[in-house]
Parts: structure tokens; C-alpha cells; sequence
């Protein structure tokens, strides 16, 4: 039995025009085009940039210590506050549907309210720029969750596309300094669904994957989407801000029978490398005039006016940092049959795809000489923190073969379940089958960032592996 989706748990609310929201008008603040044009060009102003990799506001680093935090997706379950860092969109219209399918390359022919989807966005030349979640809330009535980027993108093709759309936006923490509309909390790992057949008032519904149902807990009206992470089961829980203390403390209270951790933000890091998600490839709106409007109409104090590219790949063509979606695993969601943002490279990358994502699996002892050099050598090698090794928030790290580039690795971490570290990379189709040895190049020649120390750059070795590194079980439960 599918559970349907209930009407908003804020209904009231109004839909507001962007002056009146949280991100004003975009003509008060220096754009993203006006910071490229004040640095020179986009790679200046991101190599340059001191910001590091993206932040997780408002949440603790640690809540009890990140190699249990981490290992609790696998063996028991783990409590991820998903409330500060994400941004949601609310788009309401009877041309939500026809704009999504212009900014989205999705197959939408099924889309039934109270299902979700990942919305994958392209730019017009079919490169890729963003992702997150869109549910379906009510027929002309949608929810967009994710990063930043995602609800950027979307509310500009909104209000410049001239569709029949009105937005709310309700913006992470990181750019406001007052409580947001709603909470998002995760639970994930193989006890999740037991924990939510005990905590919800009554009977826990059965809710198909990507779908969302309705639920009680202590009271409070929860919508969940059930989805799966890092091969695990799991469910994201949403509702007014005015719920969260209570609804995350039935959680807390009753998964203490289920073995349940609380997540800091460190670990939020690997959740990505171990899922085979790619979380922030290079959005591939820098540069061209297929996205100039866009960069005049973006703030700069935004994620992408802010962010930094660091790493050992190193050229002078942003264009070269850019993916598309058909490399980095989305593939199977582009629909073949229609035209939208991108559609004409999309179809034929689908027919001749040119890299492929996979995991890298780094060598043990070559993480530790790197290891020991950046500690006690002199010039050491770039530090290699542990459990998220990223120090930018775009990294882009040089993969070779044979003396060769043939790919980049962008998401490098530590999985305490495998003892290993790992990284999300594309590499060239005929280099990607499991086990293939390669080799990154882990530093940043020439650093032109404060935040980043004097070392020199360093080979360790790696082996192809494949993503997502686990099977999926989102199925069960």
C-alpha cells in the first residue's frame, strides 16, 4: 500500500515574490559575473578563493566521535540533521511540471504526487550544473531540496523563463541568522526501519522507495521519504521548524533501542564517496554565453560566487574541470524522447560515453608515506586529514596511468567500515574496469590559497573499484 502525500505542514504560508524572500534581488549584491570580471577570469577567482570545502552550519563537528558516527549507517543507524545546511524551494503553478522538464533532463511521464525524483539540471550546452530532490507534493504544488546550487539554478529559470510558477524559498542557515520554515532529519542504516515502526504514533506505513507517506510522532505531523544511502535503508523526516526539537527528540529516546548515533558534520562528508553520489563536481556555469544571464543574475555571496577549485589538476581551460551527467552516473534518468536544457549533447553522450565513475581505493602504504612526509619531512606532502581529506570546495585531484592523465579524482575520505580510503573519480572509459592500478596525484602545485600549506605534491598509488562502492539494500525493511 502507497501512502499519499498530505498538504504542506505550513500551508499557510505564503508564496512570496524573490524581494520579500530570504535571497533578495540579485541587483543588490555584486553578481558572480562582476566577481569573475574583478579577478579576470573564473579560474583566478576560484583558485584564489579562501573558502574550503563546504560547510555543514550550526551542526557539531563531532557529536560522540566521527569513526562511530560513520559506521553506524552500516551496522546500527544513524541520526543525520539535514535542518541548517540544505535549501528548499517551493514552487507552486501550473508551469512547475513545464519548467521542470526544461531545466531537468529527467524522464517526468511518471511523476505521481507523492513520489520524488532526482533532478538532475544541465546548462544549454548539456553540461552539468546541479542535482537535488524534487517531490511532488500536490499536483502544481513542489518541493526542491538540496545544496545551494540546485534551488539557484532552478529559481532563476523561474522567474526569468516567464512561466506560470510562484516560489518560496526557504534558505540554510549559512545565509540567514533566524530559524528556517523546516527541519530535515535522516535516519539511515539497516535499523532504520525498525526505529520508525516504533516511534511513529501507530502504524508505521508501508512507503516505496522514492516515495513519500505521511506519519505521527508525539503528536506532530512528519512527511517521509523513504530513500537509501551508502547500501542502506533509510528515511528523510520533514516538518515546520516548530516540530524539530520534539520530533528529534523521539527519535533520539527511542533509537537508543536500535543503536542509534548522532551524526556530526565531519562524517557528512563520506556519505557521498561510500553512496557513489557525486556531491559537487565544477557546476559548468563559469564561462560561455549559453550562462551569462545567469552569472549576471547570481549573487556572489552564494556557493558558487564563494567557492574554491583546488587540487593537482591543473590547466588553463575551466572548461576542462566540467562533467556531464552521463559520467558521473545519471545516465539512466535522462530522458531519451524530448528536448530540454542540454538535450542534443546529452542523447549523444549517452550513446558514446567518454569517462565513467568509479571508486579509488588508495594504498595503504603510500597513505602513509604521505602521512609521515607531511608531519615530519621537510617540504612535506599536502596533509591528508582524516575523515574527509577535501581542503576546497571544488576539489579536482589528477589521475594518471602509465605517465598519463586520464582522469579526476574529486571526493577523497577515509571509511572507517572498509579501512580504507577512498575517492569518487572519473576516469577514461577503458580505464575503469575494477582493478585497474592508476595513480593521483594528491596536492596543489603553486597554491595560490592562504588556507593552504607549502608541500609538495605527491604519487599514491590507487586501485579502480566500482560506485556506489556497497550494493544497494534499499529495498528491504
Amino acid at each position: 500500500m502507497r501512502a499519499t502525500s498530505a498538504p504542506p505542514p505550513a500551508e499557510a504560508h505564503a508564496y512570496t515574490n524573490r524581494e520579500n524572500d530570504n535571497m533578495s534581488d540579485p541587483t543588490n549584491f555584486v553578481s558572480l559575473a562582476d566577481a569573475i570580471r574583478k579577478s579576470g577570469d573564473p579560474l583566478t577567482m576560484l583558485r584564489t578563493s579562501p573558502t574550503g570545502p563546504f560547510a555543514f552550519p550550526r551542526v557539531p563537528r563531532e557529536v560522540a566521535n566521527w569513526r562511530d558516527e560513520q559506521e553506524a549507517w552500516h551496522s546500527s543507524c544513524a541520526l543525520i540533521d539535514m535542518s541548517y545546511h540544505q535549501t528548499d524551494l517551493f514552487l507552486r503553478g501550473t508551469g512547475v511540471l513545464d519548467l521542470l522538464m526544461q531545466v531537468g533532463v529527467n524522464r517526468f511521464a511518471g511523476f505521481p504526487v507523492g513520489s520524488a525524483k532526482q533532478l538532475v539540471c544541465a546548462a544549454p550546452s548539456g553540461l552539468h550544473v546541479t542535482d537535488g530532490i524534487i517531490m511532488r507534493l500536490e499536483e502544481d504544488h513542489f518541493r526542491l531540496v538540496g545544496a545551494q546550487p540546485v534551488s539557484n539554478w532552478v529559481q532563476y529559470h523561474a522567474e526569468t523563463g516567464g512561466w506560470d510558477v510562484e516560489v518560496h524559498r526557504d534558505e540554510n542557515a549559512m545565509f540567514r541568522v533566524d530559524n528556517r520554515d523546516y527541519y530535515g532529519l535522516q535516519v539511515q542504516g539497516p535499523t532504520a526501519p525498525a526505529l520508525m515502526a516504533e516511534v511513529v504514533d501507530g502504524r508505521m506505513p508501508e512507503i516505496g522507495f522514492f516515495r513519500m507517506g505521511n506519519v505521527t510522532i508525539r503528536g506532530a505531523a512528519v512527511r517521509a521519504l523513504r530513500h537509501g544511502m551508502a547500501g542502506q535503508a533509510g528515511f528523510e523526516l520533514s516538518g515546520p521548524w516548530a516540530d524539530f526539537e520534539r520530533v528529534r527528540d523521539a527519535l533520539i529516546e527511542v533509537g537508543a533501542n536500535h543503536g542509534l548515533v548522532q551524526v556530526g558534520g565531519v562524517v557528512m562528508y563520506n556519505l557521498p564517496i561510500e553512496s557513489g553520489w557525486y556531491p559537487f563536481p565544477l557546476p559548468a556555469i563559469y564561462s560561455g554565453g549559453d550562462t551569462k544571464g545567469y552569472r549576471e543574475w547570481l549573487p556572489v555571496m552564494t556557493m558558487e560566487g564563494m567557492g574554491s577549485l583546488g587540487g593537482s589538476y591543473q590547466v588553463e581551460s575551466i572548461e576542462d574541470y566540467y562533467v556531464n551527467a552521463v559520467e558521473i552516473g545519471y545516465g539512466k534518468l535522462i530522458d531519451p524522447g524530448r528536448s530540454f536544457n542540454g538535450s542534443d549533447y546529452l542523447h549523444e553522450a549517452l550513446k558514446s560515453p567518454r569517462r565513467k565513475k568509479v571508486t579509488l581505493e588508495f594504498d595503504v602504504d603510500d597513505v602513509m608515506a604521505v602521512h609521515r612526509s607531511s608531519l615530519f619531512e621537510e617540504p612535506p606532502a599536502k596533509y591528508l586529514d582524516y575523515p574527509y581529506a577535501g581542503y576546497s570546495t571544488f576539489p579536482a585531484d589528477s589521475v594518471r596511468r602509465g605517465g598519463r592523465q586520464i582522469g579526476l579524482s574529486h571526493w577523497t575520505g577515509f571509511s572507517v567500515h572498509t579501512r580504507k580510503v577512498l575517492s569518487l573519480a572519473l576516469v577514461e572509459i577503458e580505464h575503469s574496469a575494477p582493478g585497474t592500478e592508476v595513480t593521483v596525484l594528491w596536492g596543489e602545485p603553486d597554491s595560490q590559497r592562504p588556507t593552504v600549506e607549502n608541500h609538495v605534491v605527491r604519487e599514491i598509488r590507487a586501485t579502480v573499484a566500482p560506485a556506489p562502492y556497497y550494493s544497494k539494500i534499499i529495498a528491504k525493511g
